[in-house]
């Protein structure tokens, strides 16, 4: 597939390079190569030309009206970072060997979480390729790879990008990236790459050099400007981040996109940008399987509905497992009681809210329309959620390890789409808080932010633990996240549970129905009569029925998994299905006898 097809950005063609960049404001631009400098044609609001003689692999930059000259806002690299020049890559010129791969389908996905710069010590896309079989053998399908558009700096997590065409010279060169893509097919693991389309970062960031139409004053992130999807001006802008969702899906072969804070993306116009993104690139992928999946803090169903994304983050079945298993209930966990209600609710519903008023008196959350349950991605960690604590700890930190593998049993049997985080399949110990490299007023203003983000937990908020928290833009916070692949040796006992559970995964049919239990017990039941399963969770003490008065648990059952055996570290678990005793801080799988 010839991929020199973006109306935007420095095309390789035989024997020239055209370029072509979006300055409707500007009177003249030229783009600035080694030897010579030559004016672009200007081209209703945009300016383009071919020049002959000049291959990939030539730097240039863009003289905006005979002034400053600045990086290529399309540049497909940055050798030197976000602040030297842009270099014409041609993305024909890769080898690739997944003419069969046809993509991952929803039903089948089961999403790992990674950051490039941490999952490895050398943090490159060839150092993480080296894991992928392990991925597929432990039952993954999908990974996540966090932000990697081009930033400034030696190390960041990535959302701060501001040259969005760009894959980051830190981890690598593009074809680095597409041999990653290309040895996960051949692996049968499909890459989804998270992006960035509610604000851009502000150090490196040349965008309103070439048109302040990028920006608008009429809507606000948390981060500053927002982008301009519905003002004066907006054809330039959609096209923009259109043809970037677009270019990752066909130049990288990747298998889908996670929007990050889509609450943050503003668009009044009849066609959302997110609908034309998400037509725009399943048109690009063709027969091959798109997976568009999506953060919403404001819990809206209707990024699926309306338009057509494949899947929601799942905030609340997050948020209240994480009060259920640390007895935590402050900042945005407040909301939350941990309760087994509120798990079966949100394996059912997805969202728990859908328009009721939450601790903070504010209505939160939408009707979820009855929407599959796969619709819903489910966590117990992401990079969020595990920096957003004292120093980037872990979920199993936060609990005891019996605690943690009955509740992993959760994640992964129920019926939502799983996603893991890097690490957490082997209780890694090395944190994960949240790290940038910007220096001077801006360094500090990032540290101020952080530390006044995390003081809405009052836990946290003390004189004592203020001081105490990482510094993002200390270089050791960063080394400090780095994965120890050793300790996945070190605890095998964990990493065969969660082989285990995404292998009966597959033997689970669908969700019938939950019930309450006992204070903090649960069941839920899946599939028709004669496959019927039984999972039972109780992250209490031991819990003797003696009667079972509950539907649900009608029938004769035997205990088929268990998180206490001692293959996992447990401590052994009777029969629960024999006499309704079920252990204190376990989970058990049962099928009928």
């Amino acid at each position: 597939m010839n991929t020199n097809q973006m109306p935007i950005g420095a095309a390789v063609l035989p024997g020239a390079v055209r370029f072509r960049v979006w300055a409707p404001e500007r009177k003249r631009v030229s783009v600035v190569i080694p030897d010579r400098e030559i004016v672009l044609r200007p081209d209703d609001g945009y300016f383009s030309e071919v020049v002959d003689g000049l291959s990939a692999g030539i730097s240039y930059r863009y003289r905006i009206d005979d002034g400053g000259s600045f990086p290529d806002p399309v540049s497909r690299f940055q050798p030197e970072g976000p602040h030297r020049n842009s270099a014409v890559v041609d993305p024909n010129h890769f080898p690739w060997t997944d003419g069969n791969w046809s993509g991952v389908p929803l039903k089948d996905a089961v999403i790992y979480e990674l950051h490039i710069g941490t999952f490895t010590a050398a943090g490159t896309w060839d150092a993480a390729a080296k894991e992928l079989p392990y991925l597929r053998d432990l039952g993954i399908t999908v990974i996540e790879v966090m932000p990697v558009a081009e930033f400034p700096g030696k190390f960041g997590w990535g959302y701060d990008g501001v040259h969005l065409f760009a894959p980051t010279r830190l981890y690598g060169r593009p074809d680095d990236f597409r041999r990653f893509v290309d040895d996960a097919h051949r692996c049968g693991l499909g890459v989804i790459l998270d992006v960035v389309y509610n604000h851009l970062g502000p150090d490196g960031n040349y965008l309103r050099q070439f048109s302040d139409r990028y920006f608008t004053p009429h809507h606000r992130t948390d981060w500053g400007e927002a982008l301009n999807f519905d003002g004066e001006g907006r054809a330039g802008v959609r096209t923009f981040f259109i043809e970037n969702a677009v270019h990752w899906i066909r130049e990288y072969h990747l298998d889908g996109l996670r929007l990050d804070a889509t609450h943050s993306i503003f668009d009044d116009s009849e066609a959302h940008i997110l609908a034309t993104i998400a037509e725009a690139c399943r048109k690009a992928a063709g027969k091959r399987t798109v997976l568009l999946t999506a953060e919403n803090d404001h819990l809206d169903p209707k990024l699926i509905t309306a338009h057509q994304l494949d899947a929601v983050w799942n905030d609340d079945f997050h948020h209240s497992a994480r009060v259920a298993v640390s007895g935590r209930s402050e900042g945005y966990y407040s909301s939350y009681r941990g309760t087994p209600q509120e798990l079966i609710s949100a394996v059912k519903h997805g969202y728990l809210y859908q328009g009721q008023r939450n601790a903070e008196g504010k209505q939160r959350g939408t009707a979820t329309a009855s929407l599959p349950p796969e619709h819903f991605i489910t966590f117990l960690e992401n990079h969020d959620q595990v920096a957003n604590s004292a120093h980037g700890e872990h979920v199993y930190q936060l609990t005891d390890m019996a605690t943690y593998r009955a509740m992993t049993a959760l994640l992964l049997l129920a019926p939502g789409t799983p996603l893991l985080f890097q690490g957490q399949e082997f209780a890694s110990s090395r944190p994960f808080p949240y790290f940038a490299d910007h220096s001077g007023d801006l360094g500090q203003l990032v540290r101020n932010g952080r530390a006044a983000y995390l003081a809405q937990f009052p836990s946290l908020a003390t004189a004592e633990m203020q001081a105490a928290l990482d510094d993002p833009g200390d270089g050791a916070t960063f080394e400090a996240a780095k994965l120890d692949w050793a300790e996945r040796d070190r605890n095998p006992q964990l990493l065969e549970m969660f082989g285990d559970l995404l292998r009966l995964r597959k033997q689970m049919g669908p969700l019938v129905d939950g019930a309450v239990l006992g204070d903090r017990a649960f069941v839920l039941r899946f599939g028709p009569a004669q496959q019927a399963k039984l999972l039972l969770v109780n992250l209490g003490s031991d819990l003797h029925l003696g009667f079972a008065a509950e539907p649900l648990l009608g029938g004769k059952w035997q205990t088929v998994w268990s998180s206490e055996y001692p293959r996992y570290g447990g401590r052994g678990a009777a029969d629960a299905g024999d006499n309704w005793h079920i252990a204190g801080k376990s989970a058990a799988l049962l099928s009928p006898i």
